[in-house]
């Protein structure tokens, strides 16, 4: 069932990447609110207009999460979180970091994990205990265990932060920019929560956990990555943030961290 659901989710959203695609140019500038949001909008929906309905009947008596940006426990049984654009203002500005990602979380744990780069043609895969892959290759994390050779970052979960949110933000990217040899403060989270899982970046945090970053947490743990909260539990669904990192520098990362945010 698993292997089936995979398949059918792997190739629904490359259908998605190419139909956004379709949509994208390098030379798109907005110029006004509303041009903005109506272009976010219907990006949003020409994922979940063709995502949605055939989720939905992969699996019998499954759930929609209805805002990648929700945070907190999820109801028992099985539900699907999908970010339809992450990075979607990337996308209408031209710029080419933005990914589609689809989750099956089950009974409050990620089962399995679908995220596509449409413009590298990277479709990262991963299922609970079954390992990650890129375009069908095994990927691991970073061997590093050096912090300061280190490529680490974080990016903004949510479009709105709370003044304590975006203070400890500040602080944080200030102390790891003093440790590590390199700090990228970008969006979509996916993404750099995939880059992660294949070892190009060693080190992401961040100070709020949503709904989106379900599904790439799984990426950076069945790569062989160290997903844990700012106290250094296991990353849970309903945990407040976390340090995902290759297993040779979260330690002195979370370290790090923990400190700027006393």
């Amino acid at each position: 069932m698993t292997d089936y659901l995979l398949t059918t989710t792997t190739a629904l959203v490359r259908e998605a990447g190419a139909r956004l695609l379709r949509d994208y140019s390098p030379a798109s500038r907005i110029t006004t609110s509303d041009e903005l949001f109506a272009t976010l909008r219907r990006n949003d929906a020409t994922v979940a207009e063709l995502l949605r309905p055939e989720l939905l009947a992969s699996v019998h008596g499954s759930g929609w999460e209805t805002d990648e940006h929700a945070t907190g426990p999820m109801p028992a049984g099985d539900h699907w979180v999908v970010d339809p654009v992450g990075g979607n203002l990337n996308h209408v500005h031209g710029m080419t970091d933005w990914n589609i990602g689809a989750t099956l979380v089950r009974d409050g744990r990620p089962e399995l994990v679908v995220l596509y780069a449409p413009l590298s043609d990277e479709m990262f895969t991963a299922r609970a205990g079954g390992g990650a892959f890129c375009n069908g290759e095994r990927i691991t994390v970073s061997g590093k265990t050096d912090l300061a050779v280190a490529l680490t970052g974080t990016g903004q979960a949510r479009p709105s932060h709370s003044p304590a949110t975006a203070r400890g933000a500040g602080a944080s990217i200030a102390a790891m920019m003093q440790t590590a040899l390199y700090v990228r403060s970008s969006v979509p989270v996916g993404h750099q929560l995939a880059q992660v899982a294949c070892g190009r970046m060693d080190v992401h945090w961040q100070l709020e956990n949503v709904r989106s970053h379900i599904g790439p947490v799984l990426l950076v743990r069945e790569a062989g990555g160290e997903v844990t909260d700012f106290d250094g539990k296991p990353w849970e669904i309903t945990s407040t943030g976390y340090v995902a990192a290759a297993p040779g520098v979260h330690s002195a990362a979370l370290e790090v961290l923990r400190s700027a945010l006393r």
